[in-house]
């Protein structure tokens, strides 16, 4: 079992989103995070006044699949959240020791 964890720009979500659930993935955390890469920020000018933004908002994408599911789950990230330009984020992926399902007591794939 794989954990991908996918660092992208919030406008894409919808699009992961539904690229993922053609793929048949039942399942996903999101989480609103704030972040910078080789970006570095940018400037802004609010009321004639410039200040820095540091901080870029993203949306961090965690989804438990099957090892086998891995890289094309990577791949439709990739295409869905893909906008060519600087920021479009990461992608990394994990290997998962052990997943349980806390209602039923499932255990490894089973509780994918």
């Amino acid at each position: 079992m794989k954990l991908v964890t996918a660092i992208i720009k919030p406008f894409k979500l919808d699009e992961v989103r539904a690229a993922l659930t053609k793929l048949g993935i039942n399942g996903m955390t999101v989480t609103e995070v704030k972040g910078f890469g080789r970006q570095k920020g940018h400037t802004e000018i609010y009321r004639g006044a410039e200040y820095s933004v540091n901080l870029l908002p993203k949306v961090k994408i965690e989804l438990a699949v099957a090892s086998g599911q891995a890289d094309g789950v990577v791949a439709a990230i990739r295409q869905a959240a893909n906008t060519g330009s600087i920021g479009d984020g990461k992608i990394f992926v994990s290997p998962i020791e052990a997943m349980v399902r806390i209602r039923t007591g499932e255990t490894a794939e089973a509780a994918l």
